[in-house]
């Protein structure tokens, strides 16, 4: 969580304050316009200077553009413009996420465009009644009121090739008062379903499981209700306690059904079992198959990693080949 108040971390001084509250209200509050605002006046940086700190972090972005993203006339919603913002957020010393989190779900633009309303929580499954009968015996109510700002999976293979691990860290918001716990759905290959562990700002709730269709359904409690536009940072994880593990198709994905801002895949190989070949793919929601693939190479210590931004919802993942014996 951000803090013991549950509010983000921010020192201002009185003569910094604006509009209800100041900036840490506002960072609240939003709107990202008026938020954005006060963090400039707050840092006592031109945007000039605002656009030279920025260039100096390898961050191309106009003076021209600042103005209107702090006007209201446009917001940052194209991948390289989230990423800009990544780092304003820094140049202004707000706290991470504090501003992008104002911003909700990408604008319609287009005819091609999907509409951006909530998906129900079973609906990317290929087993969807198997797993609306799990959810239906868990508590969802909380889904609607929390939104998730990044996401970071670190994903274990074994030298048997199979998935060890697991390791999960979610920021999140709280859209209206309330929200509690986070819902996990969880698809296996294996017989055996590994074991699930709240390893930060989360403990185990109730689980329910379909060994016939190898499903988990699975509430992540918090450690106390969140109010409306505080933010949570949780970590949780999966793991398999002995080989062997499963192998899970030789590739791992994650689900959305509403956009997300940002979202990082990272999947590590043991030394002794590196695959041939690994590519990030992506599926949009009512797309029959991946629409998006890209090859991945391996770094020096034998893992890989793809990001996505402004993705969703769809189904985003890495999957691989072992070679040929």
């Amino acid at each position: 969580m951000t803090n013991a108040a549950g509010q983000p971390t921010l020192s201002v001084s009185d003569s910094d304050a604006t509009g209800q509250g100041g900036l840490a209200q506002l960072l609240v509050t939003g709107p990202f316009p008026e938020a954005l605002r006060a963090a400039i006046k707050a840092s006592r940086l031109s945007l000039d200077r605002i656009q030279h700190r920025l260039a100096l972090r390898g961050v191309t972005i106009s003076v021209a553009t600042l103005s209107y993203w702090q006007s209201g006339r446009r917001r940052p919603e194209r991948p390289e413009s989230l990423e800009a913002l990544r780092h304003l957020e820094t140049v202004l010393s707000v706290p991470q996420a504090g501003l992008s989190a104002l911003l909700g779900p990408p604008r319609p633009r287009g005819r091609r465009c999907r509409p951006t309303t909530m998906m129900p929580i079973d609906a990317l499954w290929a087993r969807r009644e198997r797993v609306a009968g799990l959810l239906a015996k868990v508590d969802t109510s909380s889904d609607s009121r929390i939104g998730r700002i990044s996401q970071h999976d670190r994903i274990e293979i074994g030298a048997d090739g199979g998935q060890r691990s697991t390791t999960v860290q979610q920021i999140l918001r709280a859209e209206q008062d309330g929200p509690d716990r986070w819902v996990l759905v969880f698809d296996s290959e294996s017989d055996t379903l590994p074991v699930l562990d709240g390893l930060r700002n989360c403990h185990l709730g109730r689980t329910v499981v379909d060994p016939e269709a190898k499903l988990m359904v699975a509430e992540l409690m918090f450690e106390r209700p969140l109010a409306r536009g505080e933010t949570l940072i949780m970590e949780y994880q999966l793991v398999t306690p002995d080989p062997p593990y499963p192998a899970g198709g030789n590739c791992y994905c994650r689900k959305f059904r509403l956009p997300v801002r940002e979202y990082v895949i990272e999947v590590r190989f043991d030394p002794s079992m590196l695959p041939s070949r690994v590519q990030q793919y992506s599926v949009p929601a009512g797309d029959e198959g991946p629409s998006r693939r890209r090859n991945l190479g391996l770094d020096p210590s034998g893992g890989v990693h793809a990001v996505a931004l402004g993705f969703g919802p769809g189904v985003f993942g890495v999957r691989w080949d072992w070679p040929k014996h």
